[in-house]
C-alpha cells in the first residue's frame, strides 16, 4: 500500500475493506462446493492468500494512521474516527477468519434474521452489521437456531418453575391466613371469657364485702342481746 495522507488513507481504506467483502463472497461460494471437489479446494487456497493480504493491508492502515497522527496530519476528533474504522474493520477481520473455518453455508439475510437486525428490505447493506456474542460466531444457521431454542427452552423451564414456587408461596400464605384467621377467632373468644369472669369476680367481692359487713353488725347485735340478758339476771337476784 502507498503513502498516507488525508483523502489516500481513506482511499486505502475502502480498498482494504473492499477486498473483506470479496473474501466473504468467496467463503460463501466455497460453501456451496462439494469439500472433495476441485473448486473447494481452489477457492480454500483463494481464501488463505487474500486473507493474509488483508491482514498485512490492515497493519498498514493501522501504522499510516499512527504517523499521521504523530505528525499532527489529522485533528483528534478525525483520529478518533478512523480509528474506530479500523476496529471494525478488525472485527471483521475476525469474522472472516471464523468464516474461513466454517465451511456450512450460512447467509447474511438468514442470519441476520436470527439475531432480529436487518433492515426495511430484509437485508443489510453492511453484512457484518448484526453484532454477535462470542458463542455464536462460527456457527451455522441450524446450531444457532438450536442454540436459540434450547436457551428458550430453558427459559421456560426456569419460568415454569417460578411459576411453581410462587403457587406454592400463594398457598403458603393462604394457609397462614387462615391460621391467623382462627387464632384471632380464639383470642376473642378466651378474651370474652376473661371479660366474663371479671365480671362475675366484681359481682362475688360486693357479696362478700356485704355478708362480712352484715356479719360484723349481727355479731354486735348478740353481744348486745347478752349483755342485757345478763343485767335482767343480776337484777333479778335477790340479795
Amino acid at each position: 500500500m502507498a503513502g498516507f495522507g488525508g483523502d489516500s488513507w481513506l482511499s486505502e481504506f475502502s480498498s482494504c475493506e473492499q477486498q473483506a467483502q470479496e473474501i466473504l463472497e468467496k467463503i460463501h461460494e466455497r460453501n456451496k462446493q462439494q469439500r472433495s471437489g476441485a473448486n473447494y479446494s481452489k477457492l480454500n487456497s483463494a481464501i488463505r492468500v487474500q486473507m493474509k493480504k488483508f491482514s498485512r493491508d490492515l497493519v498498514t492502515l493501522r501504522q499510516g494512521l499512527s504517523k499521521a497522527s504523530s505528525a499532527y496530519h489529522i485533528t483528534q476528533r478525525e483520529l478518533e474516527r478512523r480509528q474506530n474504522m479500523l476496529d471494525n474493520l478488525a472485527s471483521k477481520e475476525k469474522q472472516l477468519n471464523d468464516a474461513s473455518k466454517n465451511d456450512q453455508v450460512t447467509a447474511p439475510n438468514e442470519r441476520s434474521n436470527l439475531f432480529g437486525n436487518q433492515g426495511s428490505a430484509g437485508f443489510h447493506d453492511d453484512p457484518w452489521a448484526t453484532e454477535e456474542s462470542e458463542e455464536t460466531r462460527g456457527l451455522g444457521v441450524s446450531d444457532i437456531r438450536q442454540q436459540q431454542t434450547r436457551v428458550m427452552d430453558e427459559q421456560d423451564q426456569g419460568l415454569d418453575v417460578l411459576s411453581t414456587i410462587i403457587a406454592r408461596q400463594k398457598q403458603l400464605g393462604q394457609a397462614i391466613g387462615d391460621e391467623v384467621d382462627l387464632q384471632n377467632e380464639l383470642i376473642d373468644d378466651i378474651q370474652g371469657g376473661v371479660q366474663k369472669t371479671d365480671a362475675r369476680l366484681l359481682k362475688e367481692t360486693r357479696h362478700v364485702k356485704i355478708v362480712d359487713k352484715k356479719s360484723a353488725n349481727c355479731g354486735m347485735i348478740v353481744v348486745i342481746v347478752l349483755l342485757l340478758i345478763a343485767i335482767v339476771v343480776v337484777a333479778c337476784i335477790p340479795k
